[in-house]
Parts: C-alpha cells; structure tokens; sequence
C-alpha cells in the first residue's frame, strides 16, 4: 500500500529532466507556490485534456503565483513531442524510473480493465513557499482538474 503525501508534509527534494533535457529542481522555486501533478502518459487523450486546460489556464495561475510541474515517467523525447504537438506552455518533467512518483507516494498498483499493473496515481500537489504541501488534489476529473486547482487557489 502506497502511502501519499498529505497537507502539511515536506515536499521531497528532486532533480528531474525537463522537456528540453534541463534540470528543474523542486528548490529553484522556493519562496513561490508550485502546483506538482503527476500524469501516467504523454499523449494519451486523458494526459492531453489535462495539460492543455492547464496551459490555458496559465495566465491565471501566473497571476497567482503559481508554476506548473507536470510529473511523468515518458522520456524527455517524448515530453518535447507532446509540448510541440499540443503547443503546451508549462514545464514537463521526466521520473522514468518512478523515483520522485515513488516518494511523492503516487506509484504503486493501480487496476483496469481487469488488470493489475504499477503505475501513476493522477494527483496533484500544491507545493508553498517554504517547500511543504500546501493542499492535495486527488478528486478530479482530467476535464476539470484546472477549475478545481483555481477554485481552491481562490479560495472559492
């Protein structure tokens, strides 16, 4: 049983490889908030609506102050493809050997269609200015993931 991180735990130090092959670290956004989600696989139609409804929602999430980590196990190859091919404005992170999923608590054994198998859990966590996680969102649809990211950014 997989233990996720709850509102109140230290964020896990990380170092991942973004979309362009750079090193984005959880500390290069210290002193700002950051909304960390976890998504099983570029490209695929549940991956896209999510990414690209936070892409749209970018300018809002600026105005909060908020950046967007998108967490996945793709290689970094494939993250620039599914930047380009869905004009995404947020930064994409590659955990291909589950490493940051695993301490985040969002691997482990998820079921469907009747078959078992590892993989990641789709929640998200806000991060705030001092490294600890502010709020978890694991109630969501891909279709409403950014409404429910704002309504509690906002406070609604």
């Amino acid at each position: 049983m997989i233990r996720t991180l709850q509102a109140g735990d230290k964020a896990p130090a990380f170092s991942l490889q973004n979309q362009n092959g750079e090193a984005v670290n959880l500390s290069d956004f210290s002193g700002g908030r950051v909304l960390v989600y976890f998504y099983p696989k570029a490209l695929t139609p549940g991956c896209v609506t999510q990414a690209c409804s936070l892409t749209e929602s970018r300018p809002e999430l600026d105005d909060l102050g908020v950046q967007v980590l998108g967490i996945s196990p793709d290689p970094v190859k494939k993250l620039k493809s599914f930047e380009e091919k869905k004009a995404l404005n947020i930064t994409l992170l590659s955990d291909e050997d589950h490493v940051v999923a695993g301490q985040f608590g969002v691997w482990g054994e998820k079921k469907f269609m009747g078959r078992v198998f590892d993989g990641i859990h789709r929640i998200s966590f806000l991060v705030d200015e001092k490294g600890c996680i502010e709020h978890v969102f694991n109630k969501f649809k891909t279709k409403n993931h950014h409404e429910v990211v704002l309504a509690y950014l906002k406070g609604e």
